[in-house]
């Protein structure tokens, strides 16, 4: 008896045939193994580019804003809380957050160091 063997069958060395019609790009293989571990809740942090590296002034002016909007948002969530609810704990809270005082972080000029200042 004959034995018969498909000849585009990888033989020993190799690796896995593809799966589609032709063999998976870099980007594609990249792309593939990201949807797995996002799918599966376990997503590799992505390496900071230099353009996502800021320094100590920038991420606090940002860290500042982003205060500012917070503070915005829940003024916006106090004044559409029906009126019995304004004295309960969820008013209160809300409005120590709008009489934080943010004028003064925002006004702030951090030193810039090293002789820079």
């Amino acid at each position: 008896m004959l034995e018969c063997r498909h000849v585009t069958k990888p033989q020993g060395k190799g690796g896995r045939p593809p799966q589609g019609e032709h063999a998976l790009t870099g980007a594609e293989r990249q792309a593939r193994y990201r949807q797995r571990h996002i799918s599966s809740g376990t997503v590799p942090p992505r390496p900071l580019r230099p353009h996502q590296i800021r320094n100590r002034p920038q991420r606090w002016r940002a860290a500042v804003a982003e205060l500012v909007a917070l503070q915005a948002e829940y003024a916006a969530w106090l004044d559409r809380l029906p009126e019995p609810l304004r004295n309960s704990a969820t008013g209160e809270a809300l409005q120590t957050i709008i009489d934080l005082d943010l004028d003064e972080p925002l006004a702030v000029e951090l030193p810039r160091g090293f002789g820079r200042d």
